[in-house]
């Protein structure tokens, strides 16, 4: 059993070291290795298979996910429990039933299941509400663009099949060699996992070098950085305040060519009421810059609040105020300002889990009540809106996709604004809850992954940074470092070509879904056939 504990522990070591932004992902091609060779021990034991595959499997993922998300402690202690012992369970589970499958099929088919309901849990872990896809594997490759340029055709799907094909071979081979010493089977798998790595790393630096944007029309853009301390500053400024604060960061970066200017998300952070929000004064403030260049657009992250007398124009998203006798909906939003005099909105639609959203409130509510789950947020639940939207500026072929901060991690997600015509992605963020660690490193990193999947360039503007420009390459072309105060120029492409990705969405998680479905109820009913023979 000592044995098998240290090959756990090894697992979720090299899981944690491939990481980014800190790791070496190479190393995620072989890290699931030692754990499936001590499952495969437990299972020729053949006594409480179960109860130690649980054990064994629970260690590795734990011992990855506390190094890659401990950080989330600095914004919520109870939420980073809750996150790290609740992830680590759900990947348990998964692996959990690779070992049912794999005791009751042949070993090719239980490994084919294995990465068909591994591609299935993190679909499944994108899309309900208590979603943290974090550690997709897709994601560990974040950091090396010129290695999955190919993303464009597959998304992150495409990573996490990648390194799962990787480990079965790499385990195939290992496990073959123990049992028969045959030198020349294990360097012909071996030879295959290299070929498996080498080909898909020489199809990106093909389509790397190959990719330009020369041709492409161009915007000049801008990003802000306030750097304002959350927990210190935040709420004790008013929003007018503010709006004098941007103003000056952006000024020194205006001129006639500048066509956008991009603030962090709830840079207005103290509610504005939504009927209200046309004739307020920091609205007013920032339409100043407009008359100076009536071709400038801004985009503008703003809390807002909408109160509600009448219970029957409420939605399953609505909260209640009792003291008041009143219903209010509460939302985080991008709205779009320029010389214009309407204001487009956009309501942020991926909600932080317990900060933003009470999960599965009709259930859980009754039996537990608000005192449940602050998990350094709120219990109120923010509005969200059925569809994406894009911001056509005035004065210009740009058209934004308003992406706020969470939301850029949804590879599928993102592609609903390329849809409706968006030329480039918007992003508005807040990292300064994390403080300075890997959280606002890894979400800027990961942002990288959107523009290669739609081809489409990057501003992105976070309040305590990391701000930066990022082209359909997925490089990083300018940043400002954390914790800098300033504003940033740059010339991005424009693109409205449509990606196979932007097309297709996540049909390899789709297909895996199938595969893993029929896998588990034939090897279901295998079994119950066994026990009637």
């Amino acid at each position: 059993m000592k044995k098998n504990i240290l090959l756990a522990l090894l697992s979720g070591a090299l899981l944690a070291a491939a990481w980014p932004t800190y790791g070496f992902a190479a190393l995620l091609f072989v890290a699931f290795v030692p754990l499936l060779w001590a499952e495969a021990r437990i299972r020729q034991q053949g006594l409480h298979t179960k109860r130690k595959t649980f054990a064994l499997a629970y260690l590795t993922f734990f011992c990855w996910n506390f190094p890659t998300t401990w950080w989330i402690w600095n914004s919520t202690h109870i939420g980073a429990a809750m996150a790290l012992l609740t992830n680590s369970l759900l990947m348990t589970l998964t692996f959990l039933l690779y070992h049912l499958v794999a005791k009751r099929m042949p070993r090719k088919v239980a490994l084919l299941f294995l990465a068909a309901i591994w591609l299935s849990f993190e679909k499944f872990h994108l899309s309900w509400e208590v979603s943290w896809p974090w550690l997709n594997l897709g994601n560990g490759f974040s950091e090396l663009p010129t290695w999955i340029q190919w993303y464009e055709y597959t998304g992150t799907f495409g990573g996490s099949l990648w390194v799962w094909l990787l480990n079965i071979t790499l385990f195939v081979a290992f496990t073959d060699y123990l049992q028969h010493q045959n030198r020349p089977q294990l360097a012909q798998r071996v030879g295959i996992a290299v070929l498996l790595w080498a080909v898909p790393v020489l199809i990106s630096l093909f389509l790397y070098s190959r990719y330009t944007e020369e041709g492409q029309q161009r915007i000049s853009a801008v990003v802000l950085q306030p750097n304002i301390d959350p927990y210190a500053e935040k709420y004790d400024r008013s929003n007018s305040q503010i709006a004098e604060l941007l103003l000056q960061l952006a000024t020194p970066q205006l001129d006639k060519n500048t066509q956008f200017v991009l603030t962090p998300e709830t840079v207005f952070a103290q509610n504005i009421r939504l009927h209200e929000l046309p004739f307020t004064h920091e609205v007013a403030q920032l339409r100043t810059s407009t008359e100076a260049f009536p071709q400038l657009n801004w985009i503008v992250g703003v809390a807002m609040i909408d109160f509600i007398k009448d219970k029957a124009l409420t939605t399953s998203q609505s909260n209640y105020l009792p003291t008041y006798g009143l219903w209010y909906n509460d939302y985080n939003s991008a709205l779009l300002l320029n010389r214009q005099p309407s204001l487009p909105l956009y309501h942020k639609s991926k909600l932080v889990v317990a900060v933003e959203n009470f999960p599965y409130q009709q259930l859980l509510k009754p039996l537990i009540g608000e005192t449940l789950i602050n998990l350094g947020g709120t219990v109120a639940l923010k509005t969200t809106q059925a569809q994406r939207t894009a911001f056509a500026g005035v004065d210009t072929q740009g058209k934004a996709a308003p992406i706020i901060c969470y939301e850029s991690i949804y590879g599928e997600f993102v592609t609903d604004y390329i849809k409706q015509g968006a030329n480039f992605l918007a992003v508005l963020t807040n990292d300064a809850w994390w403080g300075d660690t890997q959280g606002h490193q890894q979400l800027l990193s990961y942002t990288r992954l959107r523009a290669i999947e739609t081809r489409r360039s990057i501003a992105r503007s976070a309040n305590t940074g990391i701000s930066a420009f990022i082209n359909a390459r997925g490089d990083l072309v300018s940043t400002l470092p954390y914790g800098r105060q300033g504003s940033l120029k740059h010339s991005l492409a424009l693109n409205s070509e449509i990606t196979f990705y932007v097309r297709m969405g996540d049909y390899i998680a789709r297909i895996a879904y199938f595969l893993a479905f029929f896998v588990f109820l034939y090897a279901m009913l295998k079994k119950r056939e066994d026990v009637r023979c």
